[in-house]
């Protein structure tokens, strides 16, 4: 008989929380080797460099969306972001352990999918495989400051959309706008992480490590803020996930779904 103070770890959630963050890095960082590597032809077909940044933020959000409303969504929740996972642990909507479970997942997942990036050779190692780092001429301060704002304008989002239930089925479209906008005019600062697992895979391949604890501290400090200014809404998100709300095999968001008021 199961202990139910302790059940099993939800191992498929876990698996599919690796998976998405493995798609997420493999094909949003090939999008960023495409348009921005050395003898890439993205260069002579879109000479301007703030509208490859546009087109990559876009389709590496789209790429986000995409996983939430995948079957890999559907089992997990599709947080493929440490921030959003310990957002959502901090709002009381999943245990400690499933929590810590997710977390684990997302970076070897990043790691996992950070690895065939080595095929795409001196084209990739020219923009060291995606990684993050900060831009030329930026401070630390400036770098992190860049992290902090983005994250929280992330988060901030999330949190809204999700808390209203006229608008909660939408919540995966903000992604594709929101990393456009945000690539195009913060990638030149910090090269827009807002997510640990995202800069720890390519570092991991490239060996690339410079301001390494900006892309850890800045995301976590912009999810603290947005959830202390969106505090009054959490009590409104009935579910641990961006999409397949009402998706609840293994009884994993079972006690947020009992405890949510959603009246509007």
């Amino acid at each position: 008989m199961k202990d139910r103070q302790h059940p099993s770890l939800p191992w498929g959630q876990f698996w599919s929380e690796l998976i998405g963050t493995a798609l997420l890095v493999l094909i949003g960082l090939s999008l960023v080797i495409l348009m921005f590597g050395a003898g890439s032809p993205m260069a002579r077909l879109l000479p301007s460099e703030s509208l490859r940044r546009l087109i990559t933020g876009f389709l590496f959000g789209t790429t986000g969306a995409l996983i939430a409303l995948s079957p890999v969504g559907k089992v997990s929740g599709a947080h493929i972001n440490p921030v959003v996972t310990l957002g959502f642990r901090l709002m009381d909507k999943m245990n400690s352990r499933v929590a810590l479970g997710y977390i684990l997942a997302q970076l070897i997942g990043a790691i996992i999918g950070s690895i065939p990036l080595l095929a795409w050779g001196t084209m990739g190692r020219s923009v060291v495989f995606g990684a993050t780092a900060p831009g030329p001429g930026y401070s630390h301060l400036s770098v992190l400051l860049g992290e902090v704002i983005t994250t929280f304008s992330m988060v901030t989002l999330l949190t809204v959309f999700l808390a209203f239930r006229r608008i909660r089925s939408f919540t995966p479209a903000i992604f594709p706008p929101l990393y456009g906008i945000m690539v195009c005019f913060e990638a030149p600062v910090s090269g827009t992480s807002t997510n640990p697992a995202r800069s720890l895979g390519p570092a991991v391949i490239s060996g690339e490590w410079t301001g390494w604890w900006i892309y850890w501290a800045g995301p976590f400090l912009g999810m603290l803020l947005a959830l202390l200014a969106c505090s009054f809404l959490a009590e409104r998100i009935t579910v641990a996930k961006l999409y397949h709300f009402d998706n609840d095999r293994d009884g994993l968001f079972r006690r947020a779904k009992l405890a949510a008021k959603d009246n509007c």
